[in-house]
């Protein structure tokens, strides 16, 4: 079988429509407010998406009280809330995976395949770099939650 391996671009209009290319957004919110207020917000953009998936940290944040819709706490396609209570240990566990990650290795990753009509795997390529930029932003933003007792929703 020939496959076509496409690298996604984000300048590229056609890719951002693609379903594999998935952005979120982390807002900040208070569970006990009488209706919903997003009181700030941090954008996370296809590639630095990608990446929390990639270095595992959705996955190791599996560990914490996530409550969301579908039952499945932090997961693709699907909004999640955490709690102020547990942003200390979120900033701990971001943090101890961000340290394994290499900032001179840039990867790339399988996103997604098809096989109609056309065989193609769909690729990213990783910056740690920027990812590791984006982690600085991503735990100010928590910390500062953190400090004003917000509770974040996590829209992925």
């Amino acid at each position: 079988m020939n496959v076509q391996h496409i690298l996604i671009d984000d300048s590229n209009p056609e890719h951002r429509e693609l379903s594999i290319c998935r952005t979120g957004t982390l807002n900040r919110v208070r569970l006990g407010d009488g209706g919903y207020h997003a009181y700030a917000s941090l954008s996370i953009d296809g590639h630095d998406y990608a990446a929390l998936f990639h270095y595992g940290i959705v996955e190791a944040c599996g560990a914490l009280p996530f409550i969301s819709e579908s039952g499945n706490g932090l997961d693709s396609w699907d909004e999640a809330y955490l709690p102020s209570g547990s942003l200390n240990r979120l900033r701990r566990i971001i943090g101890e995976v961000a340290e394994s990650v290499d900032p001179g290795k840039e990867e790339t990753i399988l996103l997604g395949w098809q096989d109609q009509p056309t065989a193609i795997a769909w690729l990213r390529r990783i910056e740690p770099h920027k990812f590791l930029g984006f982690i600085d932003t991503l735990l100010g933003f928590i910390e500062e939650s953190e400090r004003n007792d917000y509770d974040l929703e996590f829209i992925l």
